[in-house]
């Protein structure tokens, strides 16, 4: 039997959702009421297959099985799953989520792709089945980064998160459990902390935006890919790990952790970015930039797959 994964809103975030279901051998039913949006996705997908070609499709899996329609009703109405990835403003998300609540089956999980709203938020207007409609925040490019943070909120049951891991998981996704609901989730707040820094030191005339970037690429970034934040620290105390670590550097790291807020983001400092990010693109499109991207990941998550098997019950132990 064909899954069918129900997508509102067609952006970038949609749009990597359909491209991933449709390699996963879903049948994918899309609404977005901008009349362009069908011609915008097809050429996304179109850019995207490549990539998913080189990680592998299933059985079955073809751009031929998305559909859009015009009504979000009709977009609903036989839906395994439903993803909504609409504007990141509350009062419109909490709309659309509303609606969908009412047409969808009551059984069925509602994902909302925000990047920062809280679940219970978003639930707050829905009226036959709340619980169901939880956070489900993916990356960018969606269509080859597995992980989405699942966060339900005040109304979700357990056995609502749990049906939602393993539909997530039949995407091919690596769903992470968020153990209670939070402003920006899990992720997003550490890839934040980063940003912040980084804007003071481009402020501060420390570094450039190449000069950062080549720091976290050829430095943390490469560690990180394998052991994330707090191995990494564990393999820096030595034998003793973590604990020699932080009693070692800990004393003299408390004033870079703690000191800074976040830059005013002044004209001056708005245009060192730009320019920055101008200067390291090198004439290169957005597109091109994209594609260099995803031939990279999909090299790199091969590399992840061979050296963190354990990684595939990882949702398990969160």
């Amino acid at each position: 039997m064909n899954r069918q994964l129900s997508v509102i809103g067609t952006g970038v975030i949609g749009n990597g959702w359909i491209a991933r279901a449709l390699a996963q051998g879903w049948d994918v039913v899309a609404f977005d009421p901008d009349p362009k949006a069908p011609k915008r996705t097809h050429a996304f997908i179109e850019n995207a297959w490549p990539s998913l070609i080189k990680r592998g499709l299933v059985e079955g899996a073809s751009p031929k099985r998305l559909t859009f329609v015009d009504n979000l009703d009709a977009a609903v109405a036989n839906a395994d799953l439903i993803q909504e990835n609409v504007p990141e403003r509350l009062a419109l998300k909490r709309e659309v989520l509303a609606a969908i609540d009412t047409a969808a089956d009551s059984n069925v999980v509602i994902g909302s792709a925000t990047s920062g709203f809280k679940p219970s938020d978003l639930q707050r207007d829905c009226i036959k089945a709340p619980g169901r409609v939880i956070v489900a925040h993916p990356f960018n490019p969606v269509y080859l980064l597995p992980l989405v943070e699942l966060v339900g909120g005040e109304a979700t049951e357990p056995a609502q998160t749990e049906r939602a891991q393993v539909l997530y998981r039949s995407l091919a996704m690596r769903p992470l459990v968020v153990r209670r609901e939070i402003e920006g989730h899990i992720a997003d707040r550490l890839m934040e902390a980063l940003w912040r820094e980084a804007l003071h030191l481009v402020n501060d005339g420390v570094a450039t935006t190449e000069e950062i970037d080549a720091a976290v690429v050829y430095g943390c970034g490469l560690r990180w890919s394998l052991m994330g934040t707090f191995l990494t620290f564990h393999l820096a105390g030595g034998e003793q790990g973590m604990r020699h670590m932080l009693e070692q550097f800990g004393p003299a790291l408390k004033l870079p952790w703690t000191k800074l807020e976040a830059p005013e983001l002044t004209d001056e400092l708005i245009d060192r970015v730009v320019q920055g990010c101008k200067y390291q693109a090198a004439g290169r499109s957005v597109g091109e930039l994209d594609q260099r991207r995803d031939d990279f990941l999909v090299e790199l998550l091969g590399l992840v797959q061979k050296y963190w098997p354990e990684a595939e019950g990882l949702e398990g132990r969160i």
